[in-house]
């Protein structure tokens, strides 16, 4: 059963549309930084936000680099300034790879594969999971059945998600009332008012932390990771996903910690053609001055250097690269790694520009960029997913 809630949709980038036409990175700063700089983010309310402007004071109080933070309420808003130019970053979430994989909301002939690439990712001691009313009684994620679960339009990377934490309950779509919301902070409204029982959040979101302070209250239902089989589950839906120990959040803490699953948040992403010297000063001006902005946002911590993954799921952008090799963090596996990664990036776009040149019409369009997509990973010998 699906139940729409109508509220209006605001795109966080309309501010956007008042920037000077000269780009941030014509003019330099004397330490190699811009004199401003733009990136999008999630909701003037999120963590990831937060984490933003903490950033950015530091590069003004350090460098004198003004950041302009815009936010966007989903995974379209928060991409399509850096797609256009409008935003130089983005300190995005999972939907970059959706981007990168031109999947979900990206198989279109507007998007399609995009050619992005990491500076930093933040992975700190926070969980992302299903934020469960108390009230409700659910103790397992197996107990979500019957219950109103949260679908939050154009946020693919939300969704996924959430079918994923379903699937390690051994559920589906079919077994829960989905409530379609505009956006996540609505989501996390809907828990609170009573129209939803759970929806997918950062355990360290202001939102959940309203929650959890609310006559509802908030729950975490574990994740236990020798629990294989639901594991399995759940990385065939979201690959991206890992067993953590979250000890900071709402209702979570070092003596209460949640054993549950995460990926990296925000994940800074830019496109492959950023000047490879300012994202070499970017990078490390953040991994330099951590100290500076660490505790200044909750999640912060997380951008820590010792919290990098060189071998994840997204390429490393080369001025990146090149601070990592500076302070010897860099190596031959993870460089063999980043080479796969830019093969697929590759593939996938000599696939997409192959496909679109057929012409095919807009009902059509994302079945079969589905199939010429499978078709060119598969003739790579790379890895589909998404299928």
């Amino acid at each position: 059963m699906r139940i729409s809630i109508k509220n209006s949709l605001t795109i966080g980038f309309a501010a956007a549309a008042g920037l000077a036409a000269v780009s941030a990175t014509s003019i330099a700063s004397a330490e190699g930084l811009p004199k401003s700089l733009i990136w999008t983010a999630y909701g003037t309310t999120s963590s990831g936000y937060a984490q933003a402007v903490a950033i950015g004071n530091v590069l003004k109080n350090e460098f004198g680099t003004s950041l302009r933070v815009l936010p966007g309420k989903n995974d379209i808003s928060r991409m399509t300034p850096l797609k256009i130019g409008k935003a130089d970053y983005c300190a995005c979430g999972i939907a970059s790879y959706f981007g990168q994989e031109g999947v979900m909301q990206f198989a279109t002939d507007k998007w399609g594969p995009q050619p992005l690439r990491a500076l930093l990712t933040s992975k700190g001691s926070f969980g992302l999971g299903v934020a469960i009313a108390k009230d409700s009684g659910v103790e397992k994620l197996s107990d979500l059945k019957g219950k109103r679960i949260a679908w939050v339009r154009g946020a693919d990377g939300l969704n996924i998600a959430s079918t994923a934490f379903l699937a390690y309950g051994g559920l589906t779509w079919d077994d829960v009332t989905k409530v379609e919301f505009p956006g996540f902070k609505d989501s996390i409204d809907g828990v609170i008012n009573g129209q939803i029982d759970a929806a997918f959040s950062s355990t360290v979101s202001p939102h959940v932390k309203r929650l959890a302070a609310s006559p509802r209250g908030v729950t975490w239902s574990t994740l236990p990771a020798d629990d294989t089989a639901a594991w399995k589950r759940m990385n065939d839906i979201a690959p991206y996903f890992s067993p953590v120990k979250a000890t900071v959040g709402a209702d979570i803490s070092k003596d209460k910690p949640w054993v549950g699953a995460g990926y990296p948040y925000p994940i800074l992403v830019t496109n492959a053609s950023q000047p490879a010297d300012q994202v070499y000063t970017l990078t490390k001006a953040m991994v330099e001055k951590h100290d500076g902005y660490k505790d200044n946002a909750p999640g912060a911590k997380g951008w820590a250097i010792e919290n990098q993954n060189f071998e994840w799921i997204i390429p490393y952008h080369e001025g990146a690269v090149k601070y990592f090799k500076e302070i010897g963090k860099w190596t031959d596996a993870a460089q063999k790694h980043q080479d796969r990664l830019i093969k697929r990036q590759e593939v996938l776009a000599t696939a997409y520009a192959a496909y679109k040149a057929t012409n095919p019409s807009e009902d059509a369009f994302k079945a079969g960029w589905t199939k010429a997509r499978a078709e060119a990973l598969a003739a790579a010998k790379l890895a589909v997913n998404f299928n």
